[in-house]
């Protein structure tokens, strides 16, 4: 069965918000490496119970967003379709991670999926 595997927190000022996530939670956060204003949390070591996650730079979602670890995002984005939510956008490519997509369910809430692929490109 799918589980949430990541989150992300949008603000208008990431960096801003990292400081603020590591005074109020302790999070090791640090700034990625990539052509996007992204920020990695680390809310715990891995050998502890729940996940990581992301701040980052966004006005798209206005809210936090889980994302879930799917065997197949085009599979996935088909039912999503099928189930009466809608593609917010399609799926993506991430260097070395995976694919990636963003859909809305019939509430109106925001999720990503993510298929795991580290060959990809």
């Amino acid at each position: 069965m799918p589980k949430v595997v990541h989150f992300e927190i949008p603000a208008e000022n990431p960096e801003r918000a990292a400081d603020f996530y590591r005074k109020v939670f302790g999070w090791k956060i640090e700034k990625w490496d990539g052509p996007i204003d992204y920020w990695i949390v680390m809310a715990g070591e891995d050998d502890e119970p729940g996940i990581n996650g992301a701040i980052h730079e966004n006005k798209t979602f206005k809210s936090v967003v889980n994302t879930i670890a799917v065997d197949s995002v085009d599979d996935c984005l088909e039912r999503v379709i099928q189930a009466g939510g809608k593609v917010l956008i399609p799926k993506g490519t991430v260097a070395k991670v995976g694919y990636v997509a963003f859909a809305e369910d019939v509430e109106g809430n925001a999720f990503g999926m993510l298929q795991s692929d580290p060959s990809a490109r």
